[in-house]
Order: C-alpha cells, then sequence, then structure tokens
C-alpha cells in the first residue's frame, strides 16, 4: 500500500464547516473524529508531516486539533505542528502529545517521565474556560483518562492552567486571547466522564460549527465522489458477507447503477450459510448483477502449509485479486474490463494496517484488503467507507435502506474462518469449525443476546486433549469462544455470559461436532488483545 493510500481522506467535507485533525500516530485519533462526527462536524485526519501550509489553508478549517502519538516532545526528531497551525488565525486544541508540541514550539517546557499517569485519573478543575462551559465547574474532581509519560513543566507566554492532576500539573492550559486550548488527557475516550461534551464545547462554541454533517450528508457527497473518481468505467466489487462490503455495494450501486457488477467469491472459509444468504440478499433482493465464483479449491490450496498469521491474511488478499482481476474481464462488455475495485474497508481496518513510519500509527496487524494488495495490482481502489467506523456504516446502511437484520450483523472478517483457525489450514478443521460456530450463535440467538454482542465467534485452537466420552479416550481439539462488546471496534471488552450459559454451549458444541472435546471462554480485553485472534 503506498503512503498516497495510507492518507487518503474525504473531500466531501467542502459544503460544511470542518475541522482539521493532525495525527502524530495515536492509535485512538480516529476516536476523535468520531466524537466530532456525533455532533455533526465534518473533520479529517491527515498526517503531520503532510500538512502544508497551502494545503491547510485550501482546507479552511474552523479550528485544528493536534492528536495524540507515541514519540516523546524531547527526541531529536520530534514530530512538531506545521508553523502555519499557529499561524492561521483559528482555534487549536491540542491532546496529549498535541498538547506537548504546542507548548513546545510555543515556547514552554516539556520534561520526561518523572510523573507517569496510566488509565483513569483525576483532575481538579482550577478554573472555568470556553470548553469547560457547562461541563465542568470550577472546584470540581473530574475523572479523565490519562496516557504519558512526559508531562507540560512550564507554560508558554499567555497561557493560563485550568486544570491539574497528580501527574500533570498543567492537565488542561489554555490562551484565552488566541484560542489555543491543551490538554493531558484523552476527551476522545469514554473513560473521560464528559469528553465528548468538552470537544462539542471546541467545535461549536470555540470554533463556531454549525453541526450539520450527518450520515444523509455522506451518502449524498460520497455518491457525488464515486461518479466523480469512476467516470463512465465499469467497477466490480468484491463481497464478504459481512455489512461494510454490503454497505459499500449498495452505495456505489445507487450512484453508477448498473456500471456496478458485485463478485462474492467463497474462499470455502465462509460461515454457514453464508453463500445463500448474500447471493439472495443481492441477487433477488436489490437485482444488482452478481458472480457467485466458487474458488475454494483456489484458496484451500494456497493457504496449504501456510501457519503464520501475516502471510495468510496477505495470501487471502493476493488470492482474492487474482479471482477479481480474472472476474473483471467476465464484466467486459464492448472489450473494456472493470477499471475499478470497491471494498469495504472500515478505518479499524486501516490504522491495523499501517506504521508510524509510513503512516502514522504503530502495525497491529495487516488486513487482507489493506496490507495485502499488490502494488501492481491492475484495479484502482474505490473505498468510499474508509473513514468510518462499524456503527457509522450501519447508520449508513439504515439511510440506504437496507434489511435491519442485516445491519445488525455481527462483523465477518474477509479472510472468514481462516483466522479463526491458528495455524495450518485443513478441510477437517474448517469443517469443525464451521459447526461449531453455527451452534454457539444458535445458543446467542436463542437467548436473546445477539445485538448486546458487538462480534462472537468461535476458534479451534491448534492444541489437542485428552477426554473421555462413553467411557472411551478421546484425543480432539480445544473450541474457544469469543464474545465482545464494543462500540466502534477500536476497544472492546470480554461479554459476561452467565455460568449457565457457557456450560449449555460448551455441552452442545461437544455434543453435536465431532472432533471437539473441550471448550473455553476468551476473557481477554482489547487491549491488550485483538478481537480476533488472528
Amino acid at each position: 500500500m503506498t503512503q498516497a493510500q495510507e492518507i487518503q481522506a474525504p473531500t466531501a467535507g467542502i459544503n460544511h464547516d470542518q475541522i482539521l485533525i493532525l495525527d502524530f500516530g495515536s492509535q485512538v485519533t480516529q476516536l476523535i473524529a468520531r466524537r466530532l462526527r456525533e455532533s455533526g462536524v465534518y473533520c479529517e485526519i491527515w498526517p503531520f508531516n503532510q500538512a502544508p501550509a497551502d494545503k491547510v489553508k485550501a482546507y479552511n478549517p474552523k479550528g485544528i486539533i493536534l492528536a495524540g502519538g507515541p514519540c516523546s516532545v524531547l527526541d531529536d526528531d520530534a514530530p512538531a505542528a506545521p508553523d502555519i497551525v499557529f499561524d492561521l488565525g483559528v482555534p487549536v486544541f491540542g491532546i496529549c502529545y498535541g498538547q506537548q508540541t504546542m507548548v513546545k514550539q510555543l515556547g514552554g517546557v516539556v520534561e520526561g517521565e518523572q510523573s507517569r499517569e496510566f488509565g483513569r485519573a483525576f483532575v481538579d478543575v482550577l478554573d472555568h474556560s470556553d470548553i469547560t462551559t457547562n461541563v465542568w465547574d470550577k472546584g470540581a474532581h473530574e475523572q479523565v483518562w490519562m496516557s504519558h509519560g512526559d508531562h507540560v513543566a512550564s507554560l508558554p507566554d499567555g497561557f493560563e492552567v485550568v486544570a491539574k492532576s497528580d501527574g500533570a500539573p498543567y492537565a488542561f492550559i489554555a490562551d484565552k486571547k488566541r484560542k489555543f486550548y491543551g490538554v493531558q488527557f484523552h476527551p476522545e475516550v469514554v473513560h473521560t466522564l464528559h469528553g465528548a461534551d468538552l470537544l462539542k464545547n471546541f467545535t461549536h462554541n470555540v470554533c463556531g460549527c454549525a453541526g450539520d454533517w450527518t450520515m444523509a450528508a455522506f451518502r449524498e457527497e460520497q455518491i457525488a465522489k464515486i461518479r466523480a473518481q469512476v467516470g463512465d468505467e465499469k467497477v466490480i466489487c468484491g463481497l464478504s458477507g459481512g455489512v461494510d462490503s454490503s454497505v459499500t455495494a449498495i452505495l456505489i450501486h445507487e450512484a453508477i447503477g448498473d456500471q456496478l457488477t458485485c463478485i462474492y467469491v467463497d474462499t470455502g472459509l465462509m460461515r454457514a450459510g453464508e453463500s445463500e444468504q448474500v447471493v439472495d440478499l443481492f441477487r433477488n433482493h436489490y437485482n444488482i448483477p452478481l458472480i457467485h465464483e466458487n474458488a475454494s479449491e483456489k484458496f484451500l490450496s494456497g493457504l496449504e502449509g501456510i501457519s503464520d498469521p501475516e502471510i495468510k491474511r496477505k495470501v487471502i488478499g493476493g488470492l482474492f485479486i487474482d479471482v477479481f482481476d480474472a472476474c473483471s474481464a467476465r464484466v467486459a462488455k464492448g472489450g473494456s474490463p472493470a477499471k475499478f475495485l470497491a471494498q469495504g474497508t472500515l478505518y479499524p481496518d486501516v490504522i491495523e494496517s499501517v506504521s508510524f513510519k509510513g503512516g502514522p500509527s504503530e502495525t497491529i496487524k495487516s488486513h487482507h484488503n489493506v496490507g495485502g494488495l499488490p502494488d501492481d495490482m491492475d484495479l484502482q481502489l474505490v473505498e468510499p467507507m474508509r473513514e468510518l467506523f462499524k456503527d457509522e456504516v450501519r447508520a449508513l446502511g439504515r439511510e440506504l435502506g437496507m434489511p435491519e437484520d442485516f445491519i445488525r450483523r455481527h462483523p465477518f472478517p474477509g479472510p472468514g474462518l481462516a483466522i479463526r483457525i491458528p495455524g495450518e489450514i485443513t478441510q477437517e478443521k474448517i469443517d469443525i469449525l464451521r459447526k461449531a460456530d453455527t451452534a454457539y450463535l444458535d445458543e446467542i440467538r436463542k437467548a436473546g443476546l445477539y445485538d448486546k454482542i458487538w462480534q462472537a465467534f468461535a476458534v479451534l485452537l491448534p492444541v489437542k486433549t485428552v477426554g473421555v466420552m462413553g467411557d472411551a479416550r478421546t484425543y480432539d481439539y480445544v473450541c474457544a469462544l469469543r464474545a465482545v462488546t464494543s462500540t466502534d471496534g477500536m476497544t472492546a471488552d470480554y461479554y459476561p455470559f452467565e455460568h449457565e450459559f457457557l456450560g449449555r454451549v460448551s455441552t452442545r458444541i461437544i455434543n453435536e461436532v465431532h472432533g471437539i472435546n473441550r471448550v473455553v471462554y476468551d476473557i481477554t480485553s482489547k487491549p491488550p488483545g485483538t478481537i480476533e485472534w488472528e
């Protein structure tokens, strides 16, 4: 993936008041955007080192937010905000690293790791600010979320302290005249109580944003953007069976009609009944041209002997492109094949796939539709939802009139069951896992828990254990169950099932699925784990 692809952002905000977010590499930068969008404010995220003055001026932001990052401002090569940020005459809000670089660049002092704070902390509110209006009262003791080693030790001229914490004497600072603000904590995360209200005060009260960006507006603007990008050319869209690719396909179909052909690739790694449901929805309900390509043998042979999860993802991504390239010729009319490939790539896919050096955030894992695409791919990408979270995708699906049952479906990864089988993939393992997963989800639905859970699935572990069934010794696989709650996929916690439910599911899986004799439940949050196992 090229750097241009990494930083590609929507440009539809020209019709709205807009905020510019400069990213210094934080894993939660997009949560800032999410909070702003929840309040109806359009924003874009740019890497700090790709924000030249002319580009910033042309964007015409109502305000600028400097996000967090993993570096220290005391490093010789520390990232810094472009000078235009402080010269443009618009309000600026620095968060965590953003506060520290603002302070240093404007003449203040930042000290190193003497009073670190990670996790929940409390600030004492010492003064009033435009950002704290009707949110924090002077004298209040407020919960925030900290994640810092360095801290501000001395303020630049014009700044005053608004709040302090045990580890950050200048946890909240403000230059009321220039409308420059800085906080050491992260208002974008849910653990900072009232953090979203603080951000809304910045965008609405300080910057004067109208808050008129809605999902209906996003729909209209993306349709215009798709038409401008594609022109009269043909587009193929890869369907995975999940809501992301489905919403992408319906949005693009609304934009360009029969120029779109959907391709559903049966990789042999799908859930039970997946193929039938997808084909029925698109071919019969929406009447969208659809190629149903059975490539299970191709994928299984391509994955033979591969255990490394990163290689798995990249092999699957490459195989998808091979299939799509072959199918593009089949949609050709008049000798003209498809020129574009549409994907349901979302921001959580992107942020976990890029690196700080090129990107800017730390690489967590490559996603098959991000890091797995070859540089010499013949097809150009159309990714209208690249900057959206899952809940925003569902909101867009409702805006497009999609069936609610389909919108509420749990996320299903493009690589399918391949990343739920750690180690080598075999047909036997796929068959075992598919049956276990079906039983698990069925019990969740029967218990009325499906809509309370963000994502639930079974994992077949590369471990066999001894068991006893009917007085006979068994030596079979271990099945791990995973269920999490989340709002955006960036953070998650395990779902607190009752033990009675887990016992019932375990018994059913062991009784019905030959090859499994032990079931365990994964109680790891994200972070430190990821939602998927690979």
